[in-house]
């Protein structure tokens, strides 16, 4: 990343960046997994945040635990209420791609960028200059500048139990290990029940990978619970309680099915981990658009064949 002292300022919502219907005020992209309290979205106005908190608390108590991730590179600071995140000043409506982040760093760049926009503002009359993702130039009475730690802080006055993670991925690749386990870590201890909100810029592909990894573990969960249940049941149906009984589409595209070369490489060396592939393949539905059952945007699977398709078509061009 840049250094803040030369970051531009972007503004992160754009004209038509809600895809979905059904709205929520100040909320990008604001969905639900079904069969989970797992929660995608973009990067929410200070209003959105207490929006968001206040839909997922209407059946489970504002003081319980609540896990927000986000999963941005890129420092995140409130003017006026609203959301502008810091970029080089070459990637201003460009896909973030700014290397290894980390969340220490990430910590320490939004309180340097939040100083650097006051700074900018108090030199500027009390006006901000920004550009939107199309690279136009804007400016605005910077009448609050608040950096997004300051926004999650003051709202546990009404949400106690809430608890921001960082986990900074990159767009177009896969999470490192180290992202997995920062968002394992962050839901070990919560119940089943507890909200998980997951956000990017958007709520597209690092949001909604989020919600896969988080309900899988959430998947996990459950079926270490079933451990109970076979014990205390007598003659209980097991296969009542399988979560890898999955039926893929076999009429898809066989990259559209996740038969990568890797992923088929991998299932010949570990013929039992089909089940796990089914179990993934299940998610990554639920976490996708309603074609295929879910609720969301993103299609993961079609995604990455996309991507590859598109990297062979301009090999074989070049």
């Amino acid at each position: 990343m840049t250094d803040m002292h030369n970051a531009a300022a972007m503004a992160d919502h754009f004209d038509k960046i809600q895809k979905l219907p059904n709205p929520v005020e100040g909320v990008p992209n604001f969905r639900c997994v079904p069969g989970y309290q797992v929660y995608c979205c973009g990067q929410p106005t200070v209003t959105g945040f207490e929006n968001v908190l206040n839909k997922v608390t209407e059946n489970y108590p504002k003081e319980g635990p609540i896990v927000w991730i986000n999963m941005r590179q890129e420092p995140s600071v409130y003017v006026n209420g609203s959301p502008m995140c810091a970029r080089p000043p070459n990637k201003i409506g460009e896909y973030a791609e700014l290397g290894n982040i980390t969340r220490d760093m990430l910590e320490k760049d939004e309180e340097e960028f939040t100083d650097e926009l006051k700074a900018r503002a108090e030199a500027n009359g009390g006006k901000l200059k920004y550009q939107d993702c199309l690279k136009k130039e804007l400016e605005v009475e910077a009448k609050e500048v608040l950096a997004m730690k300051t926004v999650v802080s003051n709202l546990k006055k009404k949400f106690p139990g809430l608890v921001l993670h960082r986990v900074p991925v990159c767009n177009s690749g896969s999470p490192l290990d180290s992202d997995y386990d920062l968002i394992t870590g962050a839901l070990q201890g919560t119940k089943f029940n507890a909200p998980v909100i997951i956000n990017c810029q958007v709520g597209l592909a690092r949001s909604t990978t989020g919600c896969v990894i988080a309900s899988l573990f959430r998947e996990f969960q459950v079926s270490s619970s079933f451990s109970g249940l076979i014990n205390t049941v007598p003659g209980l149906n097991l296969n009542l309680l399988k979560m890898d009984i999955y039926e893929m589409d076999m009429e898809k595209d066989p990259l559209f099915r996740g038969e990568f070369v890797v992923v088929k490489e991998l299932l010949e060396k570990y013929p039992n981990m089909e089940a796990a592939k089914n179990q993934c393949d299940k998610l990554i539905d639920l976490n996708g658009p309603k074609s295929c059952g879910g609720t969301g945007i993103k299609q993961l699977r079609e995604n990455i064949a996309e991507s590859k398709l598109s990297y062979e078509i301009m090999d074989d061009a070049a």
